[in-house]
Formats: C-alpha cells, sequence, structure tokens
C-alpha cells in the first residue's frame, strides 16, 4: 500500500468522526479521531511502515541538582488540574466542524480545589534523530517509552505536558489565547492533493513564535507526540496523543486523541521526552 492509500485513510477518518466518548472530555483531533475504526486505519499503517531504532543516547554532562540537560528546560510552577475554557469565537462555519477549531478564548478558569506543584524537566523540542532535520515519526507508545528509555528520560505524563505548554496561566494555546495559524505549523488544507506532498512536517524549532510561556517549542502542531495518561481511562487505556499535527484541528494544549491504542504508529506521531529533574 502507498502512502497515499494511508494517508487516504487517515483523512477519511476525520470526516467519518470528530467526536469520542464522553470519557475524554473533548472530541478527538479532526485528523486521527476514527474511533469507530481505528483498527482498520492502525493495519493499513502497520502493513507499510515499520516502527523507527531506537535512538542511541549521546552522552551529555551529569546533570546536576537543580538542572536539566542543555537540550530540556526546566517546568516549574502550579498546574490546575480541572480547566474551563471558554470560546468567545469560532474559526469554522455552521456546519459538520462548527465549534471546532476557536478562534479566540476567555481567560482559562480553574476549577480545581488546589493546584499541583509540578517540578521536571522536558525537552525543548520534539526528537529528531542525529543528522537530520525533521523529527522523528512512525512510533508507537511502546516505542515512544523506549525511545526515551534509551536517553535516559521518560515518556511525559499528560500533566506534565499539558503545564509546559499552557502555563500557569492556562493558555489554550501555547502562544496565548487567540488562534494564529502562522505561529505554528497547524492549519494545512492541501494534505490530500493531487501534486501537493502529504508530508508537511517542519525542522523543530523552526517557528519563532510557536513557543510555551517555559520555552517548549511546537506543542501545537508539526507532529504529534505521546504521553502517558495520569492514571488509565474507564476503558483501561495508557496512552494518548497530545499537540496534534500540521491539519486544521483543534492544536490546543488540553486536547487529546484516545482514538489509537499503544501499538499505533503513523507518519504523523512522535515523541517528546520528560526527566525528573536532578537525575
Amino acid at each position: 500500500m502507498e502512502l497515499r492509500s494511508v494517508w487516504s485513510l487517515l483523512v477519511a477518518g476525520a470526516v467519518a468522526c470528530v467526536a469520542p466518548g464522553r470519557d475524554d472530555g473533548e472530541r478527538a483531533e479532526a485528523g486521527l479521531a476514527a474511533e469507530e475504526e481505528p483498527a482498520r486505519v492502525d493495519a493499513a499503517i502497520a502493513a507499510d511502515d515499520e516502527e523507527p531504532e531506537l535512538p542511541v543516547p549521546e552522552p551529555v554532562a551529569a546533570a546536576t541538582p537543580q538542572m536539566c540537560p542543555p537540550e530540556m528546560v526546566l517546568v516549574e510552577g502550579r498546574y490546575c488540574p480541572d480547566v474551563v475554557h471558554i470560546c468567545r469565537r469560532w474559526v469554522d462555519p455552521p456546519g459538520r466542524f462548527h465549534d471546532f477549531r476557536c478562534a479566540e478564548y476567555a481567560p482559562s478558569v480553574c476549577k480545581s480545589r488546589a493546584r499541583k506543584p509540578l517540578r521536571f524537566c522536558i525537552d525543548r523540542d520534539e526528537f529528531t534523530a542525529p543528522g537530520e532535520l525533521l523529527p522523528q515519526v512512525n512510533h508507537s507508545w511502546s516505542s515512544a517509552k523506549k525511545a526515551c528509555t534509551a536517553m535516559g528520560k521518560r515518556l511525559c505524563v499528560e500533566s506534565e505536558w499539558q503545564f509546559a505548554c499552557e502555563g500557569e496561566d492556562m493558555r489554550p494555546y501555547p502562544y496565548g489565547f487567540v488562534r494564529d495559524a502562522g505561529a505554528c505549523n497547524i492549519d494545512r488544507g492541501n494534505i490530500m492533493g493531487k501534486k501537493a506532498p502529504v508530508d508537511f512536517r517542519e525542522p523543530a524549532g523552526s517557528h519563532a513564535r510557536c513557543v510555551s510561556p517555559f520555552g517548549v517549542r511546537d506543542m501545537s502542531g508539526n507532529i504529534e507526540e505521546w504521553a502517558t495518561i495520569d492514571g488509565v481511562t474507564a476503558k483501561g487505556q495508557r496512552s494518548t496523543m497530545k499537540g496534534a499535527w500540521w491539519l486544521p484541528g483543534r492544536n490546543h494544549c488540553r486536547a487529546r486523541t484516545l482514538g489509537h491504542g499503544e501499538i499505533y504508529f503513523g507518519p504523523q506521531i512522535g515523541v517528546r521526552c520528560c526527566k525528573d529533574v536532578g537525575r
């Protein structure tokens, strides 16, 4: 099966389903939300692609207390587990995808009785193999965990990923409350054009404005990233995908995709790692 056929299945899933079950709190990403038929999409991807080889960890200076490795940034502050986002206006006109991409949010409200202190290191950029320009993809949740472990790190849990993206002011987008299609690699509309390339990845960190309050880059769009759910879902699921990719999706910090299991891998999904401070 050619890559275009794989993408046809992915995009078909986007049109077929926008709303997952209520247990994920939100509709899944427009391009990967086919919860009715994840097995068909997963089988098509797995038939043609192989999971990437694990990266060889490069020697780095040992981290000292209160310090992160050079390629990581420190995230420290008080995280709100339960946030209310209210959209003031929408990008999409009335129709099937109405109330999907928010153009502007009101200031976020923390509903939690207490915030949770967090302190950890996170990769500044999506993982890119040595000598390559584009973020590495075709990672499953399982291979993403192994890749992080091979580098002396670990896969981020969802609360860490979200806090690194939104900061203490609970930004819906890493750069603020107003959606900016030019800030990050998002809202590509011609991914299935007859002559257009299907791979719109861009070099990690190449969008100067796609930066979170902590200095983490590309947490909205470019490639989707695996994370581990805090606990498990009602169905026992441990994995989630965060940040969305380059298609027209929600692309905000709290959005999640649960429509694929731990062994799914595809040409739009990669990895970003976390690490305990001082380890």
